[in-house]
């Protein structure tokens, strides 16, 4: 037993599959033609306590750490989920953190603090009724969060703001978009973040982006002119934006981690299933030494990357600073999936380049993975600057 497999989650695992089979299985084919999941999920997910997991109970969520929200995106993805399922369901994991690290204490309890916010917008989102965004990436860098130019101007109780963002997951559906700004010139390096709601007069969104994977998560361009947000709707002191943003960094490569590894799992279990399934020339493709050894390949690949990426978020969860690690084990478990999806594939054959096949829909989400959250080159700098490069 370790700290990721306990009887609770365990049970929490059950949950997951029970979710994905009843409610996703039937639908997904649909949501990945439709370009997006419908909002209702959000609510089921909810109310079985699956949207709040790894949210304190204060904030409305469900309780957990972050090895609990590692449990429930590992048993989505091998239950027959996908990433994209993930990005588009669980986008508040990645717009709602700063918020709560702004109205609790270091013992995870409710501190003084915004919590105009917390009920305004986390309660709500943890509840499944609204959706929301977070808004970093901007048309002229993506790793480069430093140098954002959308700026905000202070003008009483208000900022004006002004700039655009692209990327944005859930940018389409979105009640609410959590935004990086600069607060003193563009490209400064003074960020705060503000909370910026859909409808608000000068905020448009964008087209549809069109992806390669992740089909059933809406991408969207945002663009801000002249619009006013109350100044109550900071999150935190003015110009500890750059901070928030990177201490929220670990959570979400892990999560993109978790994703890789459990992408891998499940394209591992696809191909050894239709290996032993599929016969060529009077005999199992399992039967054959080549493909025993790739599967075995595969497999050793995937638990590997599984192993580590637990062990660095037991540390992560412990309060340890193991931010290099942090990157390797990004780096590791994408190197697997990539690796993984691509022989899964030349396993299946012509069958799966077909939309029909669910490893194809793996092998597309997968490339997002060594871009998002910090590219696999961002990460190999900061495990160079960690070795002391």
């Amino acid at each position: 037993m370790t700290l990721v497999d306990t009887p609770e989650r365990r049970q929490l695992r059950e949950l997951s599959r029970a979710f994905v089979t009843r409610e996703v299985l039937p639908h997904l084919d649909g949501w990945e033609r439709a370009g997006e999941v419908p909002r209702s999920l959000h609510e089921t997910a909810a109310k079985i306590g699956l949207l709040g997991i790894g949210f304190p109970e204060w904030a409305g969520g469900s309780g957990g750490n972050l090895l609990d929200s590692i449990v429930v995106t590992e048993e989505i993805i091998r239950s027959g989920g996908s990433s994209g399922l993930i990005a588009a369901l669980f986008t508040h994991g990645i717009a709602l953190p700063h918020m709560v690290a702004a109205c609790g204490d270091r013992a995870g309890s409710a501190a003084a603090g915004p919590q105009h916010l917390i009920d305004r917008y986390v309660r709500p989102t943890l509840a499944g009724t609204m959706i929301g965004a977070l808004a970093i990436t901007e048309p002229e860098g993506g790793s480069d969060v430093a140098g954002i130019r959308t700026c905000a101007r202070r003008d009483g109780d208000h900022y004006v703001v002004n700039g655009s963002k692209t990327y944005i997951t859930s940018g389409l559906r979105a009640d609410f978009v959590t935004t990086a700004v600069c607060t003193d010139f563009p490209g400064s390096g003074s960020l705060s973040l503000l909370v910026i709601d859909k409808g608000s007069p000068g905020f448009t969104v964008g087209r549809r982006l069109e992806k390669l994977g992740w089909h059933c998560s809406d991408t969207a361009e945002l663009s801000f002119a002249d619009v006013r947000v109350p100044v109550a709707n900071r999150i935190g002191p003015e110009d500890t934006g750059f901070l928030a943003i990177m201490q929220q960094f670990a959570a979400e490569r892990l999560s993109l981690a978790t994703q890789a590894y459990a992408t891998a799992q499940r394209c591992v279990e696809l191909a050894t299933a239709w290996c032993r399934d599929r016969s060529t020339f009077g005999r199992p493709l399992a039967s054959r030494q080549l493909v025993r050894h790739r599967l075995a390949e595969m497999h050793t690949r995937a638990e590997a990357a599984r192993a580590y990426v637990h062990d660095v978020a037991e540390r992560v969860a412990a309060g340890q600073p193991v931010v290099t690690e942090v990157a390797m084990a990004k780096n590791v478990a994408v190197a697997a999936c990539d690796h993984v999806v691509d022989a899964a594939l030349q396993l299946h054959g012509g069958f799966g380049y077909l939309r029909d096949a669910e490893v194809e829909r793996h092998y597309r989400d997968a490339r997002i993975l060594g871009i998002g959250g910090g590219t696999t080159e961002i990460m190999n700098e900061i495990i160079a600057k960690g070795i002391g490069l």
